[in-house]
């Protein structure tokens, strides 16, 4: 309906003026866009690429050249400073390039710690960024996870997956969640973040979406759900409000693609220069079977 009535809109607008409107639309600078993620217990992760014009035509041949090779990376705690190098990944004939750490020297790598604090230092393209971010504590505490059947169009072999969270007493928690089922990839959920400004202090019990893969087009009616016989692990992260700034703002960009009347998202990354973010991850997991 919102839609039909844009078109009419647009229609009665130009009926009125036959006059031809051309937008030139510069050609934008390409931008460094940083992803990388910091988890407790486990190794740094760095992907590098350079931003795409809106309009420009995406195959996996302009994907690949987007990637930022020979950059300089490294990762400081504030005693230990460890290099990450470019690595190769070939998956079923796709190519990814990520940077982690050289595995060549080991005494300079660690692994994150809860209550840590990293800086992150790229030199890339004749430019130096720097970002920080922190493994905050889990003020978050992902305490139990249940299911409940859901009955949609006679199928009554999809499941509601829930979860029970309590907030510490502290104001200023916030989390991000993926789930996988039966052993496929983690996938953050449609809309992944969450944060304490409502239940501060409190135990509270909420549903949980399944994650979903952003890059296919998604059934909005069942995509949610789980089914029988699935075994599902979630994901919770507790992250520092600035890794939850950037998720926020791209979900709500993401879930408004297409909506003529939303507003324009400014996407708020932490990495002063560049486009993306450095975050930091303190990780919860559990796994529950669907079965009647």
């Amino acid at each position: 309906m919102r839609h039909t009535l844009f078109l009419i809109l647009v229609t009665l607008i130009f009926s009125a003026c036959e006059k031809d409107i051309s937008v030139d639309l510069p050609a934008q600078e390409p931008q460094l866009v940083v992803e990388g993620r910091f988890e407790d217990g486990n190794y740094p992760v760095v992907i590098l690429t350079h931003s795409l014009n809106y309009f420009a035509a995406i195959d996996q041949t302009t994907l690949q050249n987007s990637f930022v090779h020979n950059a300089v990376v490294t990762v400081s705690d504030g005693t230990k400073t460890m290099k990450l190098i470019e690595n190769l990944i070939d998956t079923a004939g796709k190519k990814f390039y990520v940077y982690i750490p050289d595995g060549t020297q080991p005494a300079n790598n660690f692994t994150g710690k809860v209550s840590g604090t990293y800086t992150l230092h790229i030199n890339a393209d004749n430019k130096a960024y720097e970002s920080v971010t922190t493994i905050p504590t889990r003020g978050l505490k992902l305490d139990s996870l249940w299911w409940t059947l859901v009955k949609l169009d006679n199928d009554s072999s999809m499941a509601r997956l829930w979860v029970r969270v309590t907030d510490s007493p502290t104001f200023g928690n916030y989390g991000r969640y993926f789930t996988s089922r039966n052993d496929e990839p983690f996938l953050p959920g449609l809309t992944s973040v969450v944060d304490d400004q409502v239940v501060n202090g409190t135990t509270f019990e909420i549903p949980v979406d399944a994650g979903v893969n952003k890059n296919e087009r998604l059934d909005l009616t069942t995509y949610a759900f789980f089914h029988l016989g699935d075994t599902v692990t979630i994901k919770f992260c507790n992250i520092d409000k600035a890794t939850w700034d950037f998720w926020r703002t791209l979900d709500f960009a993401y879930n408004s693609n297409g909506n003529p009347f939303s507003s324009p998202t400014k996407i708020l990354g932490n990495v002063p220069g560049a486009l993306g973010y450095w975050g930091g991850y303190a990780v919860t997991y559990k796994t529950i079977i669907i079965s009647n």
